[in-house]
């Protein structure tokens, strides 16, 4: 395997320190035992190279040999197909994985970004996009309360979907909005209990931290 090279910002504000997407990646080559290189790009001043390498600006890529993967889902789906613990090789189980991932990252994170877009912005205010927003999101939990509920993961190994879908949940449950979905609540925990996450998401913090000094 050529090396693995996660790329990153040198620092966030503390409000999403902790959720930045390079997490996924992070826990994902911390579950497949991969070794790899976190590298910092500039978090106010974007260049020509960064924007080559993700075309929105945003993080995380990564680099692997001659290959540079933008998206967090791609990365995963790339470090899956390497590693039997991120996802199964046999047909069934390797589809069953794909249809969960692009399920996180498009049935549920379509609606709780824009739902915690509003709470993080501190929007009290009752209009009809943000009961449209509401309800959107309590329509995409109700459905993945009544999965989660009788699964201990997404399918039948913990994989790459779990990551996806666990850290799209995470967003909702870190401003409450998990209360009346136990299912969805416990899924999320089980989760972020593994070893593997908690490594995760400590060096993410640990990393941005770093940065305060030079701000």
């Amino acid at each position: 395997m050529s090396k693995l090279i996660l790329n990153t910002f040198d620092w966030v504000p503390d409000m999403p320190r902790g959720y930045v997407r390079d997490l996924r990646v992070r826990w994902a080559l911390e579950e497949a035992g991969f070794d790899y290189e976190v590298k910092s790009v500039p978090f106010r001043e974007r260049s020509t190279k960064h924007f080559t390498n993700q075309p929105f600006g945003q993080v995380p890529w990564l680099t692997d040999g001659e290959l540079s993967i933008f998206e967090s889902g791609a990365i995963l789906l790339h470090l899956a197909e390497r590693s039997k613990k991120l996802m199964p090789k046999e047909a069934h189980g390797r589809s069953d994985v794909i249809q969960w991932l692009f399920a996180a990252l498009n049935s549920v994170e379509m609606a709780s970004l824009p739902w915690s877009l509003y709470i993080f912005t501190d929007d009290t205010e009752v209009t009809p996009g943000r009961k449209s927003i509401d309800q959107f999101l309590q329509n995409r939990l109700k459905h993945m309360e009544l999965i989660l509920s009788e699964r201990e993961w997404l399918t039948e190994q913990f994989s790459v979907a779990d990551i996806a879908m666990a850290d799209v949940l995470r967003l909702v449950d870190r401003f409450e909005g998990l209360k009346e979905y136990p299912g969805c609540a416990s899924y999320v925990k089980r989760a972020t209990d593994r070893p593997a996450f908690r490594k995760a998401h400590n060096d993410q913090i640990a990393h941005f931290a770093a940065g305060d000094k030079n701000k």
